[in-house]
This record gives C-alpha cells, structure tokens and sequence, in this order.
C-alpha cells in the first residue's frame, strides 16, 4: 500500500491547483483522475473549449458588421469541423501542461476512478492508497430534468452543445443561465436561430435584475429569442425533428415549439456518486452537496471537500481558491476565501461579470446604499469601437464602501477586476474615482460609475 499525505480525487482547476500548492508546501501528494485527461469539466467540456467557440463565432458574426467601418467581405463560409478541431487542439494543448506542471512539483497522477473505503484510504481499481488526509474535488455535471433522457444527438447537455458536427437550423436552449446563454449565442452567430426557454421571468437568475435586463435586450438585438415564464413539459422526438410542450408558469397555457436540436441548461449538481460517502458517514445536505466546516473538513475527520461538490458559486476559480486555502490550512499556514469577492462572468456579447451583492439583496436585507451608474453609450473608447451596449453599476453604503459592482458590456469580465480588487483593500468608490485611468479607455466607465455614487459624474 502505497502511502501519501494528500490524495486529491479529481484533476479539475479546483483539485489540480490544490495537489501543486499541496506540493509546493512540501506534502507528499497524488492527484485520482479516470477521465483520461486532467483539467476536469472546466478545460475538457466546459469553461475553455465554449470560449474557445465563442471567440471563433464572433470573429465570423464581426463580418456582418465591417461594412460600417468601410470593409467589405465576400465569401466568407462557415467550416464548422475546423472550429471544432481549433476547439480540441486548445484543450489537448492544455491538459498535457497541466501533466507537465505535475511532473515539475512532483505530484503523482493516479489514472482511474477513485472510492474512499475508510478514511485514510482511497482505491482506485485493484490498488488501496493511503493517506494522512484526503480532498474531495470531484466537481459537477448538467442536472437532467425528469423525463428527458440526453442523447448528445438531438437532447444536448453542454458536452453536446460544444461537438456539434453542423449548424442547427433551431435550437431550443432549456435555461437562461450562464451556460445557456453563451452557448446559445455560439450557435445563433453561426446562423442557428435560437429560442431561449427560461422557467423563471427574467434572464441571469442571480445576477443584479437590472443589468440583467441590459444583457438581455443586447443579446435580443444579437439573434437570440426569450420565451420567460415557461415550464419544459416534454419532448417528443419524431422522423421531422422535435417537438417541445412548454407550460406557461401561472396561466395553465400549452405552447408547442418545433426544434431539431435541444439544449438542457438548467443547471449542475455535485459529483459524489461511487465515492462510498454514505457508508463512511460523510454528511451532504439537501441538495447533494457535501457539507463542510471553515476548514473545509466534512463530517469525518481527514476527508476534506472543496469546489462544486460543497456550498456556494460553483465557479472554476472559486474552486481553485477553496483548493489553495485548503491545502495551506493543512500545512499550518493562516488562510480565507472571501466568497463576497469573488466575481462572476458570463462571456456573451456583451459579457456580463458581477462581484458582490445585488441591489435585489441589499434591498431584501434592508441595507442602505447608493448607487453609481454609467452607460458605455457616454465612453468614447466604446463609441469607438462600437461596443455601446450596457453599462457599469456600483453599489456603495454611505461611506463609500464597496457593497457589489455590476457590468454589461464589452471586456466586463476584464473591467470587474479592478473593482474585486478594490474590495478586497477595501479601497471606497472616491479612492477608485480618484485613480487615473487611461483615455480613451473602456475602464473610464468604472470610474464614472464611482464618481456617480458620489453624486459628481463628468460625463453621465
């Protein structure tokens, strides 16, 4: 029986970041994969490889725009095989680096699928290893919705949605999340038309209500269609395509949608299954997550859990932060994970990032606020470039303090980390305004938006 002092399961962002760092401090650390590649959901089917597309759609939607700059483009055709093939090169490029990274810090890669037989051990096929402590980083999958089996051919999850060999002539995304969202729009770019089906009556849920509708009227003008405030009944499949029964929520009204490719986007749940957590006593809560204390323990001692697979934004760079902080707090060292600041980004066009609280949350918790506000419209970088969709919310309490920012627009995910930033120093909206930035600059908007909590905007 081999023995090391930390086995992580899971090569994802979250347990791959957590087995270097572990390394980095001295530990003698294996890292459990059975996926065949390391990087987890995030690089193999998630995060990397939809950007990847995303960046390879809008540089074919660009063209339809280049007439107004004086540029005009014939020809110009789809090869969606090629798209595909860019998209696979990116990820496979990135998996063998983090294999490298691996051998550098002296992390051992342990291929297959792992169970936790006790604590203190964990198999993988035949073999039983041992550990001093063991991390939980197995991370999340699409949640299905009853009913509707995924096929990957006609029924996607995301797996599905970023391997399509052609351009659907419709495709019905279920949810108007981040992930609907953004792989909506790859297939919308590229000629699909593209009906969003979202059970609540609005877009975004959990991001600020307000810019949320900024987001949705911008993706509108970009192709995308909103059905609000329906409720996925069924999906029937026929030799002529798919046929989805929709229930208006609250108005006892059937709708009918023809499709010939369907997009489930309601969201993840947590990766446990076949761990042995039942029989060991780890305790979960009511929906499946594994419950953790501030150290990021679970119920039975030396079996930690970190990422998806435990409470709070199920983030890719959350995750990292939690392995980090985890592993030091194993090695002795004093470390926290602020989850107040860690940011969120929705990589449409226009992209859409928030840090923080809401105003829908400051209100419900009957806080005080002000709020600073500025349309990218009144940015002359952004005039510029055409890119005037959206604009930048900051939410502020009396004395100026930092409470949540908000962005729609071009570069928001870029934008918000000056004001995470200044959250974290606890730097006030007059301390950001008061900093130089850089004309003509899309970041002018940041500080617009914090001269405006103070009632002294320029340019609004």
């Amino acid at each position: 029986m081999s023995a090391y002092d930390l086995i992580v399961i899971g090569g994802g962002p979250g347990g791959y970041v957590a087995a270097i760092r572990a390394a980095q401090l001295g530990l003698n650390v294996a890292c459990v994969e059975g996926r065949g590649a390391l990087g987890g959901t995030c690089l193999n089917v998630g995060c990397i490889p939809s950007k990847a597309l995303l960046t390879s759609s809008a540089k074919y939607a660009e063209i339809a725009h280049l007439s107004s700059h004086g540029i005009t483009v014939e020809g110009a055709s789809i090869d969606v095989p090629a798209m595909m093939g860019r998209k696979d090169k990116i990820v496979g490029d990135l998996t063998k680096g983090i294999a490298f990274l691996f051998k550098k810090n002296g992390v051992d890669l342990i291929e297959g699928w792992a169970s936790i037989p006790a604590a203190g051990q964990v198999k993988v096929g035949d073999t039983v290893h041992a550990a001093k402590s063991i991390l939980i980083a197995t991370g999340s999958e699409p949640t299905p919705l009853p009913g509707i089996e995924i096929d990957e051919q006609d029924i996607l999850s995301s797996t599905g949605a970023i391997a399509l060999d052609s351009v659907p002539d419709h495709l019905v995304v279920i949810g108007a999340g981040v992930i609907g969202l953004e792989l909506g729009q790859i297939w919308a770019r590229l000629g699909a038309k593209v009906t969003v089906v979202e059970y609540l009556d609005r877009v975004l849920p959990g991001i600020d209500g307000e810019i949320a509708k900024l987001a949705q009227r911008a993706l509108s003008k970009r192709g995308l269609k909103f059905q609000l405030g329906r409720a996925l009944k069924s999906v029937e499949k026929s030799d002529a395509g798919l046929t989805l029964t929709v229930d208006r929520v609250g108005k006892e009204k059937e709708e009918v949608i023809e499709a010939d490719k369907v997009l489930m986007a309601v969201g993840r749940r947590p990766v446990t299954r076949g761990l042995g957590l039942d029989a060991l006593g780890v305790a979960l809560n009511a929906r499946g997550f594994i419950e953790v204390d501030g150290t990021f323990q679970t119920s039975v001692p030396g079996i930690y859990a970190i990422g998806d697979c435990v409470p709070g934004p199920m983030l890719a760079h959350k995750a990292e932060e939690d392995g980090v902080a985890c592993v030091e707090m194993l090695a002795g060292e004093a470390t926290h994970v602020d989850y107040n600041t860690v940011p969120g980004v929705v990589y449409t066009d226009p992209e859409v990032a928030s840090v923080g609280l809401t105003e829908e949350a400051l209100k419900e918790a009957g806080t005080e606020y002000t709020v600073g506000k500025f349309a990218f419209m009144a940015n002359s970088r952004a005039r510029s470039t055409g890119d005037t969709d959206g604009a930048v919310k900051v939410l502020a309490d009396g004395d100026g303090n930092i409470l949540g920012a908000h962005i729609c627009g071009a570069h928001g995910g870029d934008l918000i980390a000056e004001l995470v930033l200044a959250m974290t120093k606890g730097a006030t909206v007059a301390e950001v305004a008061a900093t130089c930035h850089a004309h003509p600059a899309m970041g002018e908007a940041v500080k617009e938006a914090c001269l405006d909590a103070m009632g002294r905007a320029i340019h609004a």
